[in-house]
């Protein structure tokens, strides 16, 4: 279990938005391959204590990045992880992320949001792998080509910060298969790759 009850600490003074789990009509995925979108650098600490320069810091040859704006968008990443832990599972090259993203005028307030994140996850392997940014959100979602934070964003980047693949919203079989085919075969152009299960 992600971040559920830190997301809630984390993001209650936020506006409330429409989420897409109030939306009848999911996004679909958005190949990123040809746009060559690239993740912007931004600084931000795990739950552990630990700083990332990201992207350099992504861990995976292949990062599967979960980008959530608002504290109700909760459930539509906990729709995406079975997925991920999937793709991941038995692919040491593969790492999953969680990015909660706040605005710089949360940054005061950090210790406070980050020691009730901490407090609400036990698990040091889910610590180690959420990663909140407290940021200009503007140019960070201008960068990714992600068009508003109504949605949570999945995205594959690599450690250069090249994005090969980009969905939206809530998690679909069909929007996870347009995902991972995008992702894996873009980013490690592997057949044999792209196949195991």
């Amino acid at each position: 279990m992600m971040v559920r009850l830190a997301i809630g600490v984390l993001l209650a003074a936020t506006v409330s938005i429409p989420t897409n789990s109030q939306m009848t009509t999911p996004l679909t995925p958005m190949n990123a391959a040809d746009s060559l979108a690239r993740f912007p650098a931004v600084s931000g600490d795990n739950l552990n204590g630990k700083r990332f320069d990201l992207p350099r810091d992504f861990e995976g040859a292949l990062n599967l990045v979960v980008i959530a704006f608002q504290r109700e968008q909760q459930r539509d990443v906990d729709g995406w992880m079975p997925f991920l832990k999937t793709l991941a599972k038995d692919r040491s090259e593969v790492k999953i992320y969680e990015l909660p993203t706040l605005g710089r005028r949360y940054r005061l307030m950090r210790p406070i949001i980050d020691g009730g994140m901490r407090g609400g996850i036990p698990d040091t392997k889910v610590r180690a792998t959420t990663i909140t940014l407290y940021i200009d959100k503007t140019p960070f979602r201008r960068a990714l080509e992600l068009p508003d934070e109504n949605h949570i964003y999945v995205v594959a980047v690599d450690r250069e910060g090249h994005v090969h693949a980009r969905a939206a919203g809530l998690f679909t079989p069909e929007s996870g298969a347009a995902f991972r085919l995008a992702a894996f075969s873009a980013a490690m152009g592997d057949a044999a790759f792209l196949n195991k299960r």
